[in-house]
């Protein structure tokens, strides 16, 4: 069977091993909506009071980890790294970023352009990437007056930075030598990731630059293929939430319907995409980053296997559960991006380890052979939880797989879903906590200022632990899944919501921001788990509701199946009408780049 010669020998794989069946049951605690200048006082309370931030710990039964059963049948796991292992033959495969599989161009007006347009356009000499850049300019600059009319996707553009890549970019076109089909698109960076010229400042008013100025790995690589960044973009400060509310460079309004938020925490870079401004760009996900917005703006985004996509930063090795990873308006885009930016790192001790993707015999492993089951398992109890207009979807969804594509669907069971997000939500403020100083902190949102001093400093070394043993739990069983199903994905909506409607446009320019952590936690409860496990997973849009609210498809894979999941991508390109996602449908909230790149 390919998928367990592929997968089941891996490097740090987890015991195969059934949990026991634990029925599901969710009983959240209950939070209330905290607004503009009552935000600010209870989060100061909150801050200065020990007594009352353990008051808020058990309502939200992070205390009660420790408490179930099971967890002392299992070490704790600190690290979820999986790594399939190269065989020597594909060690000694030449790889080249020209052998790259090419896009296809978009196939109707209504659709987003892809790689292959601009690079259609540039080979013939019809069209530059100086042009390019030239028109985009104007639209996404903060720097001007007025700012850009799609300036709030982008915290700073370094204008003269553009323009040399674009030179040098359209010299290798003149001379009928660009480096692969990604030489001179636009592409844009998330501010959380190093970038050679630009400040750090991951959406807030501090500076977290790199004092050695450095350009993390990943898009390094994308520069080495002749991309052209035309900026960093806006987040949801630091991080830690899902809407892109930022009071201090500005929210990003959902492109395909304005009364909705984008997303987050990955929000500009979902937003640029969605815009039509750059097919590609990069995001970070800790706790679903990539895929929410990406479900919320009709696009698609890769999370990858932990550790299979480097940054190489100093502070790498303490995240266990944030990656790097691609957004784009196709499927064909989103690939050519992963398999670019997923080079192994020979410093990194993670990346290091995985195949490169681009070579021909990963991109292969992928697939079964026709004569084995494709499987989707699906937690019944889980997706269940779904607001009807996304669970009718779904369920469209599935007969799509089964009756086109000749899926078999088996019923499964995870263990403890609920409790897994309390453990991976204890987790990442955790570590997100350590990263800041108290100083740093006082500087924050007051909605994150609330997090990290309920969640990110009262969690005590027990309750660490106790979610370590929680996330060894989960990945054993997953392990014993793919053995009784080879191959298979677990499929469920990426979000169980609609979007996430924008509650007063009050919310976006209070100065104090909003906090609502209950439909947070609601937002994220299908994304969290491939974080806290460290297994890849893709979000695919899957349709949209009458207000014109894009709605996302995600499926889980096992560790090492990124190629898997794009081929699943592309499977479900018939879900749509038209076979592809469609850009918004209003002219003022979708930029023509080409068009207007060929009237400057």
């Amino acid at each position: 069977m390919p998928n367990q010669a592929v997968f089941a020998n891996a490097y740090n794989r987890p015991q195969s091993r059934e949990s026991p069946r634990v029925p599901y049951k969710n009983d959240a605690g209950s939070n209330p909506i905290l607004r503009g200048l009552p935000l600010a006082i209870i989060s100061s309370i909150i801050a200065s009071s020990s007594y009352i931030q353990n008051i808020f710990w058990k309502l939200n039964r992070f205390d009660t980890l420790k408490d179930i059963q099971y967890l002392h049948d299992y070490e704790p796991r600190h690290d979820p790294t999986v790594v399939p292992l190269s065989s020597t033959s594909e060690e000694q495969e030449p790889s080249s970023l020209t052998s790259l599989p090419s896009p296809t161009p978009r196939t109707s007006v209504n659709n987003y352009y892809t790689c292959a347009d601009y690079h259609k356009l540039y080979t013939s000499g019809e069209l530059t990437p100086s042009a390019v850049v030239e028109a985009l300019l104007p639209l996404i600059r903060r720097d001007v007056s007025p700012a850009g009319q799609y300036s709030v996707g982008f915290i700073d553009t370094k204008v003269e930075l553009v323009r040399t890549a674009a030179k040098a970019s359209t010299e290798r076109y003149r001379l009928g030598k660009p480096l692969s089909v990604l030489d001179g698109v636009p592409v844009a960076v998330k501010d959380e990731v190093d970038l050679t010229g630009y400040k750090k400042t991951l959406g807030s008013k501090l500076d977290f630059t790199d004092p050695k100025d450095r350009t993390a790995w990943c898009i390094e690589k994308w520069q080495e293929a002749g991309a052209v960044l035309i900026g960093k973009t806006t987040m949801h400060e630091v991080g830690l939430d899902t809407t892109g509310n930022n009071q201090t460079w500005g929210t990003p309004l959902n492109p395909h319907n304005n009364g909705y938020y984008t997303g987050g925490s990955s929000s500009g870079s979902a937003f640029v995409v969605a815009s039509g401004v750059a097919p590609i760009t990069l995001g970070v996900d800790g706790g679903g980053s990539i895929r929410l917005p990406s479900a919320f703006c009709g696009i698609y985004g890769l999370k990858p296997s932990h550790g299979r996509v480097s940054s190489r930063i100093d502070h790498e090795f303490n995240d266990t559960v944030v990656v790097n990873g691609p957004m784009a308006s196709s499927i064909d885009d989103l690939a050519l991006a992963y398999r670019i930016m997923a080079q192994p790192d020979p410093v990194s001790n993670r990346s290091s380890r995985f195949p490169n993707p681009l070579l021909p015999s990963s991109q292969a492993a992928r697939l079964s052979p026709g004569d084995q089951k494709k499987y989707l398992g699906i937690d019944r109890d889980w997706v269940n939880r779904s607001d009807p207009v996304v669970l009718d979807m779904f369920n469209a969804a599935i007969d799509h797989y089964v009756k086109t594509q000749g899926y078999t669907v088996v019923d499964i069971n995870i263990p403890l879903l609920p409790e897994g997000q309390k453990a991976h939500a204890l987790t990442i403020l955790s570590e997100a906590r350590s990263h800041f100083s108290p100083q740093q902190i006082k500087k924050l949102s007051w909605h994150n200022q609330l997090l990290l001093n309920v969640a990110g400093s009262h969690a005590t070394a027990q309750d660490f632990l106790f979610s370590q043993r929680l996330r060894n739990l989960q990945m054993c069983h997953l392990a014993w899944l793919w053995e009784e199903y080879p191959g298979m994905l677990v499929l469920t909506p990426t979000t169980p919501c609609a979007g996430w409607k924008i509650g007063k446009p009050s919310d976006l320019t209070n100065g104090y921001g909003v906090s609502d952590g209950d439909m947070s936690l609601r937002s994220m409860e299908y994304v969290y788990l491939a974080n806290f496990l460290g297994c890849p997973a893709i979000s695919c849009p899957m349709g949209y509701t009458d207000d014109n609210v894009p709605v996302g498809l995600m499926a889980m894979g096992e560790w090492g199946s990124e190629e898997q999941l794009i081929s699943f991508g592309k499977e479900g390109r018939g879900l749509l009408e038209g076979g592809d996602i469609r850009r918004p449908r209003g002219d003022n909230l979708w930029v023509d780049v080409l068009a207007a790149s060929k009237t400057d």
